[in-house]
């Protein structure tokens, strides 16, 4: 069983990330209604589909105890991203999924290095989880570069949702030999 206390808030040096709640609403429909943040997500998104969405992500809080996080600046209280782990299937695998999206002034400043380092911390010392996949359009250079930063390493290409996608993976034993973040 999950200790939900240990993963509940995360605090980085310049980000503080907090469980995902139905008061995000907002927060999430000005995300995911920015064409700049989902050029690479698959499109914007309607008040609807957000609305979906949220549920889904609120959902999977319940059932597995871990999620999606929503990121402030420490200094400045303003809305940074999202970033969290999920369950999720693809080619016929369950895996857990490391995504992350941050809202385009905050782009460029190893922002989603910094949140996704902690939410790998908690997943591979607090949730005990053995392997962790992170994906994104083969032309996401910024995405990529944070996967290689954090020490993914590449796994394969292949479509994902009817688009080309490239898929990283991070091990616990990785994590503790210290090869990743």
């Amino acid at each position: 069983m999950v200790d939900q206390r240990n993963v509940d808030a995360l605090l980085t040096a310049r980000l503080l990330g907090e469980r995902l709640d139905e008061m995000h609403r907002p927060l999430m429909r000005r995300m995911f209604q920015d064409r700049r943040v989902c050029a690479t997500l698959g499109g914007t998104l309607s008040d609807e589909a957000v609305d979906r969405a949220l549920r889904w992500n609120l959902d999977h809080w319940d059932r597995h105890g871990f999620g999606i996080w929503v990121f402030f600046s420490r200094e400045t209280s303003e809305f940074v991203g999202r970033a969290g782990l999920r369950r999720v299937e693809l080619a016929g695998q369950q895996e857990i999924e490391l995504a992350y999206a941050l809202m385009p002034e905050f782009w460029g400043q190893g922002l989603a290095t910094e949140m996704s380092r902690e939410i790998l911390r908690a997943g591979f010392e607090d949730l005990r989880l053995s392997s962790v996949l992170c994906y994104t359009l083969t032309t996401n250079q910024a995405s990529q570069n944070v996967m290689h930063k954090l020490g993914f390493t590449f796994e394969r290409t292949g479509d994902h949702a009817d688009l080309p996608h490239v898929f990283y993976r991070l091990t616990r034993d990785q994590w503790d030999a210290g090869t990743g973040a």
